[in-house]
């Protein structure tokens, strides 16, 4: 054997070293990232853990450095429920949101197609119209429209939160424009080709395929109802029996600002509902912002 011969590195181990190395980059890399996504939870759930473990403490042991309950003091939640008419605001809550989603939705999805597919002189105005009223601030409008409502003598009731959802909203118009520009033509020509009118386009067609984008809608105007204060509090006011639960609970806190272990229990009955619709809805939810191109 050679100098050279002796001196050179056999190509298996050359090549197993180059794995090894690839693989210790990659579990260095993965072990970055995952620590990154780690750290941003903590971050996000500490809150809602804290607000979950006060509810669960006694009146001193909420204003004491202690983190853990000792004893878990379950009785807060039947408490919530004694001093408070909670199913009552949890229905007016519900019924809010569940009729002002169906409204937009019903009311948005005919503009967002024919915005999307339907040629007709103006439909460029109209869609920067609609996009404008996007930029309008809720304060412009709550004057005019709370002097209207109390005309017509529905102030103190839910109508004049649900009525105006049933006439569209420009972000949900806008989202659901953008999905529909994504699916392609030839559907609607084949369906055009069948005989099909364009509400039966509309129905069979596009809103089936635009079911993630419509759940996506709805999630979104669902969680935007139930966490409402200003609306409601601006047209129901002192009409207790109509209140929402985020009314409810300001009005809650600030009969027990230092009984802070009940304001975490009522906070918790107020939150607990709309993360379980949240988790319900979450793939359908990500998939439908995920697929909303951005086609022109």
């Amino acid at each position: 054997m050679t100098a050279a011969t002796l001196g050179r590195r056999p190509r298996g181990l050359t090549r197993r070293g180059r794995v090894h190395s690839i693989r210790r980059q990659r579990f260095l890399y993965g072990v970055g990232r995952y620590s990154l996504v780690i750290a941003g939870a903590v971050m996000f759930l500490a809150p809602l853990l804290f607000i979950a473990l006060t509810s669960l403490m006694t009146d001193a042991q909420a204003l004491s450095p202690r983190w853990w309950p000792h004893p878990f003091q379950w009785s807060n939640y039947s408490t919530i429920f004694e001093q408070t008419d909670v199913p009552r605001y949890m229905f007016n809550t519900m019924l809010y949101a569940v009729l002002a989603t169906v409204g937009l939705l019903l009311s948005s999805i005919p503009v967002a197609y024919a915005l999307a597919r339907l040629r007709w002189r103006g439909r460029q105005a109209v869609f920067v119209l609609v996009l404008a009223t996007m930029m309008m601030p809720t304060q412009v409008t709550i004057v005019p429209l709370y002097v209207m409502f109390a005309k017509l003598h529905l102030t103190g009731t839910l109508a004049p939160l649900i009525v105006p959802n049933w006439f569209g909203d420009a972000f949900t118009i806008f989202l659901l424009r953008q999905f529909f520009l994504t699916i392609p033509e030839e559907y609607a020509d084949a369906a055009r080709v069948d005989g099909a009118g364009e509400l039966q386009i509309l129905l069979r067609v596009f809103v089936p395929l635009a079911r993630p984008a419509i759940a996506a809608a709805a999630l979104f105007s669902f969680l935007f109802c139930w966490n409402d204060f200003f609306g409601p509090l601006t047209y129901i006011g002192e009409s207790q029996h109509n209140w929402t639960l985020s009314v409810a609970l300001s009005n809650f806190r600030g009969l027990y600002h230092v009984q802070w272990n009940l304001t975490m229990a009522a906070t918790v009955v107020f939150m607990l509902p709309v993360i379980v619709v949240f988790l319900l809805a979450q793939r359908a939810f990500v998939q439908g912002v995920t697929l909303t191109g951005v086609k022109g």
